[in-house]
């Protein structure tokens, strides 16, 4: 949707507002704030963006990289991702009491990353009930114990105290909108696209969506669990909702520029993956995003990986590559 001449500067003030915010947030935590998660953003009227940190999880960052967010309704919220951590989500459970005291009704987990996880048990712990798509959990079941072990180790002890596997409350298996917040919220399964399992939440009335896995603002997305053929047919139907603001996965707020941008990336890894091998798979325009010397030489390798299976499972070259 194209932005008036009349809206356009509110717009750039509120998302450039976030991305301020985005930026700041590593500063709060490295003074000493061990469960700061920074006020949360208003990007829309009524929903807000609670954004994660640069980088990779860490100690220094209590491993908040992932943004998480929330749509406040007549009734009641919607939250949507929970953190990396128990401590996380009773943090993002605290920043929404600053901005309404309505109930938190539901928390979505929009897909299988670490970071958008954990924090689950925080909400569950005040008897909010989590939603998940039955791919994503059946995926967070089978890896995730080694996961929250990795994290304990790379976070220490008491950053991830009280935190622990989870069991969601609801499973779903297809598109649906949730509307017990007294606002609609559409809820659509992508399939796997980014990841198994993959969602996105779509709040109609102000046209904010958060991408979960589905996009990240300047930082390279990862195709490790990815299907990309299903990714990119899953970036294309966005277009087809009415978009103001999108909440990343990753990184600022932003305008459906970003559903380009993350485009442009998985094309041209996919054209290195065909013309060179991993190590000479630069690709310039993306050399400044986060994770750039860390991600993409991995997502290359993996490409390439791909491709060879590809081409040995189907010599004519015809097959999709995933």
């Amino acid at each position: 949707m194209t932005l008036s001449s009349a809206t356009a500067p509110l717009r750039r003030r509120t998302l450039l507002k976030a991305a301020a915010a985005t930026l700041a947030a590593p500063w709060v935590l490295a003074a000493g704030a061990d469960d700061a998660q920074g006020a949360a953003v208003e990007v829309e009227a009524g929903v807000y963006m609670l954004p994660g940190q640069p980088g990779l999880p860490t100690a220094a960052n209590l491993g908040r990289v992932g943004n998480a967010g929330f749509v406040v309704g007549r009734s009641g919220v919607m939250a949507v991702d929970t953190g990396t951590s128990h401590r996380h989500g009773q943090a993002l459970l605290a920043a929404i009491a600053q901005v309404t005291p309505l109930p938190v009704r539901l928390a979505l987990v929009t897909h299988v990353r670490q970071e958008f996880l954990f924090g689950a048990s925080a909400f569950q712990a005040q008897g909010i009930p989590v939603h998940m798509q039955r791919s994503a959990a059946a995926l967070m079941a089978a890896r995730c114990e080694n996961c929250l072990k990795i994290l304990r180790a790379e976070l220490g002890e008491e950053a991830m105290r009280g935190t622990a596997m989870f069991k969601p409350d609801v499973l779903f298996d297809d598109t649906h909108v949730v509307e017990s917040i007294g606002r609609p919220v559409l809820v659509q399964h992508h399939g796997q696209a980014s990841s198994p399992g993959d969602t996105s939440a779509f709040d109609v009335r102000s046209g904010t969506l958060f991408a979960g896995g589905l996009l990240d603002n300047r930082r390279i997305p990862d195709i490790q669990d990815s299907d990309i053929d299903t990714w990119r047919q899953a970036l294309g139907g966005l277009r087809s909702l009415r978009l103001n603001t999108i909440v990343p996965g990753h990184g600022a707020a932003a305008t459906t520029e970003l559903i380009a941008s993350n485009e442009r990336y998985l094309l041209q890894l996919e054209r290195a993956a065909l013309s060179e091998v991993p190590d000479a798979a630069a690709l310039p325009e993306f050399s400044r995003w986060d994770l750039y010397d860390t991600v993409h030489r991995r997502n290359a390798a993996i490409m390439f990986l791909r491709l060879e299976r590809r081409l040995l499972l189907d010599p004519s070259g015809e097959g999709a590559l995933r």
